[in-house]
């Protein structure tokens, strides 16, 4: 079998495939028996029906059409390997030479990757934040702490900002109650992010026992946006305690003897933690900078897949939060049109982007190993909040295996394009990125004598697939 390809335009070319009708004869073999399985005729055991006989009953043309149906994919699969082609779109099959006995040539039309010309990218410089870690950082790390180890006590005086109360809801409209929107015993945390307009104010100043009543619109429901008056009965009020800061605190909430241990601690943890936002935001920064130098065409049939790939992501997102499209776009501040244009844009880049890092991967041809591709998948289970087994059971169920091996090799083009960057922070200070490792401490080696090192900065940072970001707030 050859196979020779033929450029069609930046991103679309025609695949030449010929094959010898002695290759083509194992096949036509298969469908003899899969066609001899199917019949009967008597005199002969099913499936033991010689071919002259097949081709009396079927026809010798119905036997060539089982053959080439079956040949088809593993020619073009492997075409598709020998003539190094990554296909973006289904192909266009044509079979524009099939003649009993007589070589085979078929050509296929497909959507490809275009070739790209990238920036240089040691010449492209960001600017990330600071990574300096201040006492209130500390200190808000602390008091989270503090939070987990609070208890709460019943007080009788009235309800105040950041008590925890108890309290009985019931919407109304016109003085009828609405069935859909009641509810009784439902906790909540005065100050914290509202669930209805108006209900801090509501409840601040009641006792326990007492009622209001106030106007808002509601949140959720097929009444979502509408106005309601909504009646509140504050059932009780907790009064928040928290722990002492002292070496008793320490001792309790942590492994260490002394609250200056723990705030020591916290500063170590804080610190690592803005490193890898460091690594983080230089990834995006930089992806974007290489991005917004290359005017690449796209295949247009793939950029409207992917549009409404993503609309009908945002959709969904939306209706299981109970917000109509018309409220997303007004809390945008976007008209319909704005979307559209936005959402494209980020489409179109997003592509880009990704194109940039299959080129750099098959450039520098990087590979993955299997305790790369399990670390990724772990990691990604880990994020989803599912449980491994279940997560696994899951991408090999729907074949998600190739993606979670494209996520890698694209963190690892990514890590290569940030190691080439320059990145400062906003005091001036150059980051050496090559030297960050996974859990935001810096390796003692030189930068060059970790070039070949697994547990690289933005390498490790970008394992995740870079996707650009979100086309919209859910």
């Amino acid at each position: 079998m050859k196979s020779s390809t033929e450029s069609l335009s930046p991103t679309r070319v025609k695949l030449t495939i010929e094959v010898p009708f002695e290759e083509f004869e194992p096949s036509l073999q298969s469908a003899y028996k899969t066609i001899a399985s199917q019949i009967t005729i008597p005199g002969f055991r099913k499936g033991k029906i010689p071919n002259t006989i097949v081709d009396q009953r079927v026809g010798r043309p119905a036997v060539l059409d089982e053959a080439i149906n079956s040949a088809l994919p593993g020619w073009y699969s492997q075409a598709l390997q020998d003539t190094k082609t990554q296909p973006l779109s289904q192909p266009d099959i044509d079979l524009t030479k099939f003649v009993d006995g007589e070589p085979i040539e078929i050509t296929a039309e497909l959507d490809v990757r275009p070739e790209l010309v990238l920036p240089d990218v040691s010449k492209i410089a960001v600017t990330v934040a600071d990574a300096a870690v201040t006492p209130d950082d500390v200190d808000e790390q602390i008091e989270e702490l503090r939070k987990r180890f609070a208890t709460f006590a019943e007080v009788e005086r009235a309800a105040a900002d950041g008590d925890f109360v108890t309290i009985d809801l019931s919407a109304a409209q016109n003085g009828k109650p609405i069935e859909a929107a009641q509810a009784e015993g439902m906790p909540y945390t005065i100050g914290s992010a509202t669930m209805l307009d108006g209900l801090n104010e509501a409840i601040i100043g009641l006792k326990a026992g007492e009622t209001n009543t106030f106007s808002t619109q509601l949140a959720g429901g097929d009444l979502i946006g509408e106005d309601a008056d909504v009646t509140v009965v504050l059932k009780d009020v907790k009064e928040q305690q928290l722990p002492d800061l002292d070496d008793d605190f320490a001792q309790t909430a942590s492994q260490f003897d002394t609250l200056d241990e723990l705030r020591t601690d916290l500063t170590d943890r804080v610190t690592r933690g803005k490193r890898m936002e460091q690594a983080n935001e230089a990834r995006d920064l930089i992806l974007d900078e290489i991005v917004s130098k290359i005017d690449a065409p796209l295949p247009e049939n793939l950029v409207t897949e992917e549009l409404d790939s993503r609309r009908q992501q945002i959709e969904q997102q939306l209706e299981y939060a109970g917000i109509p499209f018309e409220t997303f776009l007004a809390d945008e501040e976007q008209t319909k049109e704005e979307f559209e244009a936005d959402l494209e844009k980020r489409v179109r880049e997003a592509l880009i982007a990704q194109f940039v890092l299959d080129q750099v991967v098959a450039t520098e041809e990087f590979g993955i190993d299997d305790a790369e591709l399990s670390a990724h998948i772990m990691r990604r289970a880990q994020q989803s909040g599912e449980e491994p087994s279940a997560y696994i059971q899951h991408i090999m169920e729907h074949n998600h295996v190739p993606e979670m091996v494209s996520e890698v090799l694209r963190g690892k083009a990514l890590a290569s394009l940030v190691e080439s960057a320059q990145v400062k922070d906003k005091s001036g200070t150059k980051i050496e990125l090559s030297r960050l490792l996974a859990d935001g401490t810096y390796s003692d080696d030189e930068p060059e004598a970790e070039a070949d090192s697994a547990a690289k900065p933005a390498k490790k940072a970008a394992k995740k697939a870079p996707a650009k970001k979100a086309a919209a707030k859910s």
